[in-house]
């Protein structure tokens, strides 16, 4: 972890230690059922990204629906809380929402969300709601109650690419460089597998990392690497498409099970109502930031030949097979039962 990410963490763990005491004693005043309500939703990317995108329609929804009886307070960009502290905030009732991406899911002692990081695991979105939105999907949300959490619904964010200053189209092109990453055992054990050297860093502090030679590249969708301004400190953009980046909503267990069921319906709606405009819109506008960067000349774009695909996908088939004997060969037959049924 680099130096300058130091103090914003001491600070936001302090507020975290204060809050695990102090703010979750209100929640129980949600049971009266017309007093009003505040729903505190983090993330960490920009307002014009889909997940940002969606947390503004979900915020108007609510808030039309509801009289103005239920805010919905959003804060955007890790303006709160950041990739390495959110979800301990949602466990604490620091917040009452959060939309994470499924690599989070590891850390907190639910591994077998890491499913969705394998590379080259799907090949189109189809393959993804064929989990998301059947019975894998639901038996993952089932699980996170073992960390106090509620599991509202899955939204995409589309396929990644690979980034550096340098095309990256064989693992050749790999070796010597330090990636960031998620903090996902998968994805480090991805980029080890491709001769590279992990480096897990926050989000909100990619961009910087990269222009201070932090670390050399990373991998994003399209649109993230865009909103961020990542093509004005990386070179090369490689089309690999071999990871997906899915996001959860999820909500504080101790909240919502004090919302009245009325309101609770009232959110859900208009939360999958949200995310359905939200898929819709990913694969939009991770072409329209394609497109930009195309336009913009700074970033040199690299398409992958068939055998070029290959290559990588063989060189990354080991971390597959870790992964199953980490979190055992049941769930990696209930992916192979989903991927195998018809289309969501």
């Amino acid at each position: 972890m680099p130096s300058f990410s130091y103090p914003l963490l001491a600070r936001r763990r302090h507020w975290l230690g204060a809050l695990a005491t102090g703010l979750l004693a209100p929640v129980a005043g949600l049971s009266n059922t017309r007093a009003p309500i505040t729903l505190r939703f983090s993330h960490v990317v920009t307002e014009d990204t889909p997940k940002g995108r969606a947390a503004s329609r979900f915020k108007a929804l609510v808030e039309a629906r509801s009289g103005g009886r239920i805010t919905v307070q959003v804060f955007p960009d890790g303006q709160l809380y950041g990739d390495h502290d959110e979800m301990q905030a949602l466990q604490l009732g620091a917040v009452d929402m959060v939309a994470p991406s499924l690599s989070k899911f590891g850390r907190i002692g639910l591994p077998e969300f890491e499913l969705f990081d394998l590379p080259f695991l799907f090949e189109d979105l189809s393959d993804v709601r064929r989990v998301t939105l059947g019975a894998l999907g639901q038996r993952l949300f089932n699980g996170l109650k073992r960390q106090g959490l509620v599991g509202l619904g899955f939204f995409d964010n589309g396929f990644k690419q690979m980034s550096a200053n340098r095309p990256l189209l064989a693992p050749a092109d790999f070796v010597g460089l330090r990636m960031r990453v998620q903090a996902s055992r998968v994805i480090a054990d991805q980029m080890r597998a491709l001769g590279a050297r992990p480096v897990t860093l926050a989000f909100s502090e990619t961009r910087r990392a990269l222009a201070t030679g932090v670390v050399d590249g990373t991998e994003n969708p399209a649109s993230n690497f865009w909103t961020q301004g990542m093509h004005q400190v990386q070179s090369d953009l490689s089309l690999t498409n071999h990871g997906y980046l899915g996001y959860a909503v999820v909500t504080n267990q101790r909240f919502w099970e004090h919302l009245q069921v009325g309101d609770r319906q009232l959110i859900n709606q208009a939360l999958q109502e949200a995310l359905d405009d939200a898929r819709q819109i990913a694969d939009a506008q991770n072409n329209a930031a394609l497109a930009a960067l195309r336009q913009s000349n700074t970033t040199r774009i690299h398409s992958l030949s068939p055998s070029q695909r290959a290559r990588l996908q063989q060189a990354v088939q080991p971390v597959h097979q870790a992964l199953a004997r980490r979190i055992g060969p049941d769930w990696f037959q209930a992916l192979q039962d989903a991927l195998a049924q018809p289309s969501a």
